[in-house]
């Protein structure tokens, strides 16, 4: 693995940790760049909770606008304009656009470095610094969009998930929709047209793969060796802080960008109903142990805390901003039931008040 053979130095593990002594997220006053910070979002998109995930540790105040997928508002012009991919999550800053989460976490990283702003990456060049990018990048290359797909167009492979069972006709009913929805709006748009025909493509591509299962197997198979990893470098974390009630982390023990991609891979993972697979019931010891620990600190919380239940986190606010976006319509239909409803009755009265007569 490629993290062995890295030896810890006192001095490196003082400075990161000198940086983040005493921060809560919640409650320290954070200084930042003057300028606004907005973030594109969708609570329920799995690139967009990592970014959130990243703000929230760092303390960062972000202004964020929630890009509802369901309602297809990230096909709408305006977002294209910003991202012609038409994906979230987008961070704007500035004259800046950062359309790559991976890319945005970077930027943070590099811009909001005041003191008294915790460091979620190591000085460059320095052991842990290495470590971290390592895990950044073997955790970022899992495929979770076909996972969520996968498990969701096959709950078969799912053990208690928090998916509810309709949602694999409502998924794919939707992809076919968006494909038919992209095609018009290319039409409407002739400026955008190769950016909502290239999405498309993409989002064609994507279902005839994650609706695969021999693809999602494999898939699964992949991960499986990741969390190994994952599982065997926690281990020597333990190892390393043999004091009981000790703090540790992935890459040691201060809270790192690592630290943020598996907290919300596990999060994911649990989500779909695979945390059963990948950890628990004495298998992966250390990553069960990981999870229970990341998922009561206070950024965590706040962020992720309530993203499981998919009722109040997806269904309601979706059910919200339809009735606020078609609102004139809702109130003319309601007064049309409202006038026939009544009209209704009075001839109901009129016609036992004639019957009552004659009898």
């Amino acid at each position: 693995m490629a993290s062995e053979g890295f030896s810890d130095t006192q001095e490196e593990k003082a400075a990161l940790l000198e940086s983040q002594e005493g921060q809560d997220p919640q409650q320290q006053v954070v200084k930042q760049c003057a300028s606004k910070l907005t973030l594109y979002h969708w609570t329920q998109s799995f690139n967009s909770q990592k970014v959130r995930l990243a703000i929230a540790e760092k303390g960062l105040r972000c202004e964020e606008y929630n890009v509802s997928l369901p309602l297809s508002e990230h096909n709408e012009p305006w977002f294209m304009r910003l991202n012609p991919t038409g994906e979230v999550p987008v961070l704007v800053h500035d004259e800046n656009i950062i359309c790559d989460p991976a890319q945005i976490m970077d930027y943070l990283e590099k811009n909001f470095n005041e003191e008294g702003t915790p460091k979620l990456v190591p000085e460059e060049g320095s052991t842990y610094y290495h470590r971290v990018q390592h895990y950044r990048e073997l955790l970022d290359s899992l495929q979770m969009d076909a996972y969520t797909h996968g498990c969701i167009l096959h709950p078969e492979i799912t053990v208690d998930s928090h998916i509810p069972a309709y949602a694999a006709t409502c998924i794919r009913t939707q992809i076919g929709n968006t494909q038919t929805e992209l095609k018009k709006l290319a039409e409407q748009n002739p400026e955008l047209k190769d950016a909502y025909i290239a999405k498309q493509r993409r989002l064609k591509s994507k279902l005839f793969d994650h609706d695969n299962m021999k693809y999602l197997k494999k898939l699964l198979d992949e991960l499986e060796s990741v969390m190994d990893q994952v599982e065997t470098e926690l281990q020597r974390r333990v190892e390393e802080t043999p004091e009981e009630g000790s703090q540790y982390w992935l890459c040691g023990d201060f809270f790192s960008m690592a630290d943020v991609s598996l907290a919300v891979t596990l999060h994911r993972l649990k989500f779909l109903g695979l945390s059963r697979r990948f950890w628990g019931n004495g298998n992966r010891v250390n990553v069960e142990t990981y999870y229970e620990r990341v998922v009561e600190r206070p950024a965590f919380r706040r962020v992720l805390g309530h993203v499981n239940n998919i009722l109040i986190s997806a269904v309601l606010p979706v059910a919200f901003r339809v009735a606020r976006k078609n609102a004139p319509v809702i109130v003319g239909t309601t007064l049309f039931i409202g006038i026939l409803g009544g009209a209704t009755y009075l001839a109901f009265l009129y016609m036992k008040k004639r019957l009552s007569v004659f009898s």
